[in-house]
C-alpha cells in the first residue's frame, strides 16, 4: 500500500462497509459479536517531521467522563496492540485506541488485521469499560 486512496479503495473492494470517505480519512463500521454489537474504526492520513507518510487506525472507546483511567490503563498495558489516546469528538474528550503505521512496508492484509484487531480490541474495552455497554 503505497498512498492512502490505495487502502481506501482495498477495504471498499474487500466488502468492507466503508461509510465515511473524505480526502485522507475514511470510516469503517464493523458488526462484531453476530451483529450485536458495532465498532466504528476510522483511518486517516499522518506525516511525520521527515514528511513520511504514516496510517493512523484508531477507535473512540467512551466518553472520558466517568471512565476509570486506571482499568483503562491497565487493559491498554495487557493488550499486544495500540495505545490510548485522548481525542476531542465535538466538543467532548474521548479516549481512543489507535495505532500508526508506516506506509513502507504496509500491504493490504497488514491493513485489514489492524482494522479487524484495534475494532474488536476496541470494542471489548468498551464493553469492559461501560457495563457491557455499546455506545458508539
Amino acid at each position: 500500500m503505497q498512498n492512502f486512496e490505495q487502502i481506501r479503495s482495498h477495504l471498499a473492494a474487500s466488502g468492507y462497509r466503508v461509510t465515511l470517505q473524505e480526502p485522507f480519512v475514511a470510516c469503517v463500521e464493523l458488526s462484531l459479536a453476530h451483529g450485536r454489537r458495532h465498532q466504528a474504526i476510522f483511518l486517516s492520513e499522518l506525516q511525520d517531521d521527515d514528511g513520511r507518510d504514516y496510517l493512523r487506525v484508531s477507535t473512540v472507546v467512551g466518553p472520558i467522563t466517568g471512565l476509570d483511567a486506571r482499568r483503562a490503563l491497565a487493559f491498554n498495558w495487557a493488550s499486544r496492540v495500540g495505545y490510548l489516546a485522548i481525542g476531542d469528538l465535538d466538543g467532548v474528550p474521548y479516549l481512543q485506541l489507535c495505532e500508526n503505521r508506516p506506509y513502507a512496508g504496509l500491504d493490504a492484509a497488514e491493513v485489514e488485521r489492524l482494522v479487524l484487531e484495534i475494532g474488536g480490541v476496541g470494542d471489548e474495552m468498551e464493553r469492559r469499560m461501560s457495563a457491557g455497554g455499546d455506545l458508539l
